[in-house]
């Protein structure tokens, strides 16, 4: 696949439909949700009205629109309306505050917002940044575009886009500094869409659901672009995802492959019994990216749902790189192998190291799906791209068998005792404890040891902090951690707290612990 020719023209949109409805499935559902169901038809006429009436709106080819919803099928039709005028779909987590939508408005230079009337406040207090004004769905207010009336009417020719064209922005979540404004071209459509779906092959009744939100770029691709683009129909979690949504929508709607983040898998495993209310006998695949899932919590899916997660990584300069499958021997703990990408484990001067050290993990730039770079920001973009590599700050080790391992953020890693700490490698030990239902690992700064090692644990059953010193949690842990880990690698410090800090996308916040920690 790594040799394939891109098509010097692609729009994004028609990637999207355009097999589907000639294939004759205009009539198959595309999408599904508790407000209703949308043909691929009825996708196809709305996202063109859309467009038609976006233009009428003065929105034209490379112009930026914000998109601020929850996951939604009016997501769906804006965002393929905008793709069929050439426009350049902007989105940011629905979850983001007044300062940070002002930021992503300027940044990105963005003409429009599509907005649900539930989130418009922020956008209607900035309407002086959007010449080509406010598009609101489910309440628009008077001067507001309504957008029930712009898909309904006449559609336009989908604009003939260059591959290398811009087709959407993503924004990072900004837990190091700004948001940064990742940059798509058509081309990724593809590029992508072709790995995933030789990851995992989709059924023709297939049915795929995604526990987060579309802002997040490789939930867009396997929810929504992707799913679109193999003909399969996309289920629609609204709003903020829970343990309990997410079991009530497989079971509603009949899905056959999950996607969601690991921590969104833990939280439902420190149910007990919840598996017990729903019928889940359609799901066939569950999926886990963002963060690493670790073999513990897998094995008790398995268990107790009856479904393997593929565990796969991803960044948003590309997205799904690395993958577990059901085509391979599952490995728990795993990210898997290489999908359509050149991977490869460096030392500092970009060599190969052994098979099974620890280094750099860097992904090949000749692929057809690798980001167009950092908007207005060409410094950032060279930091990462450079010497014939992406480097994406994370650190791994490659086994016999080609399949990757992910040991951390470089910059989460740290020593303890002059003894190299690699948070995950505590993290999944201590997740092999049935009490524990997450764990995190940061430093603590030391005079004597340079830094302490700190375990801050979300217990299945919640501890007061008399229960943790006298029912002895620390030392039961420290106990079962000796069992499995270097004795020199297990927590001086056990702190036990009702939650971990997450991003909106899920990720534990590391560094908010560590700044809590230095606080104190």
């Amino acid at each position: 696949m790594t040799d394939r020719v891109i098509p010097a023209r692609v729009n994004i949109a028609r990637e999207a439909l355009e097999a589907p409805l000639k294939a004759g499935l205009g009539n198959k559902v595309a999408f599904v949700s508790v407000r209703g169901q949308l043909t691929y038809a009825e996708l196809d006429a709305q996202s063109g009205a859309f467009a038609a009436a976006c233009r009428k709106r003065g929105i034209g080819r490379g112009d930026r629109v914000l998109l601020r919803t929850w996951n939604c099928i009016e997501f769906a039709v804006a965002f393929l309306g905008l793709a069929k005028l050439g426009a350049v779909p902007v989105m940011q987590n629905s979850a983001a505050a007044m300062a940070d939508v002002q930021y992503v408005l300027e940044h990105s230079d963005a003409v429009a917002a599509v907005a649900l009337n539930e989130l418009a406040e922020p956008l209607r207090a900035l309407s002086a940044l959007l010449p080509r004004g406010l598009i609101v769905a489910r309440g628009a207010l008077p001067g507001e575009g309504v957008y029930e009336d712009m898909v309904r009417g006449d559609t336009v020719e989908i604009e003939d886009t260059a591959a290398d064209e811009p087709a959407l922005m993503c924004y990072t979540s900004g837990t190091t500094g700004r948001p940064k404004g990742i940059v798509h071209a058509h081309r990724w459509i593809i590029g992508r869409g072709d790995a995933n779906r030789l990851r995992l092959p989709p059924e023709p009744n297939d049915i795929a659901l995604a526990a987060g939100e579309w802002s997040f770029i490789s939930l867009l691709g396997h929810n929504v672009l992707f799913a679109l683009r193999n003909g399969i129909t996309g289920a629609v979690l609204e709003e903020r995802a829970s343990p309990e949504k997410l079991l009530e929508s497989i079971a509603r709607f009949r899905v056959t492959v999950a996607y969601a983040v690991p921590t969104m898998y833990r939280r439902t495993l420190a149910i007990d019994g919840i598996e017990k209310n729903y019928d889940l006998s359609s799901l066939r695949a569950c999926n886990a990216s963002g963060e690493a899932l670790g073999a513990a919590p897998l094995a008790a899916w398995k268990a107790r749902f009856g479904t393997d997660i593929y565990e796969h990584y991803g960044i948003s300069e590309y997205q799904m790189v690395l993958g577990q499958s059901p085509l391979l021997q599952l490995k728990p703990g795993s990210v898997g192998v290489p999908w359509d990408i050149v991977a490869e484990v460096v030392n500092d001067q970009l060599k190969p190291v052994p098979q099974g050290e620890v280094g750099q993990l860097v992904f090949g730039i000749d692929n057809p799906s690798l980001f167009l770079g950092y908007h207005k920001d060409p410094e950032k973009t060279a930091a990462v791209v450079h010497d014939g590599w992406f480097h994406t700050g994370d650190l791994a080790r490659k086994d016999e068998d080609g399949y990757f391992w992910i040991a951390g953020r470089g910059d989460d890693c740290f020593k303890s005792r002059g003894i190299f700490i690699v948070p995950i490698e505590i993290e999944n030990a201590l997740l092999e404890n049935s009490s524990v239902a997450e764990a995190c690992v940061v430093p603590v700064a030391s005079a004597t040891d340079g830094n302490l090692i700190r375990a801050v644990v979300v217990m299945r059953s919640p501890l007061t902090p008399r229960d943790a010193v006298e029912g002895g949690y620390a030392e039961k842990l420290k106990t079962g951690l000796k069992a499995r880990i270097a004795r020199n690698k297990v927590p001086q410090i056990f702190d036990f707290v009702d939650v971990l800090p997450k991003s909106a996308n899920g990720k534990v916040l590391r560094r908010e612990l560590i700044a809590r920690a230095s606080a104190h």
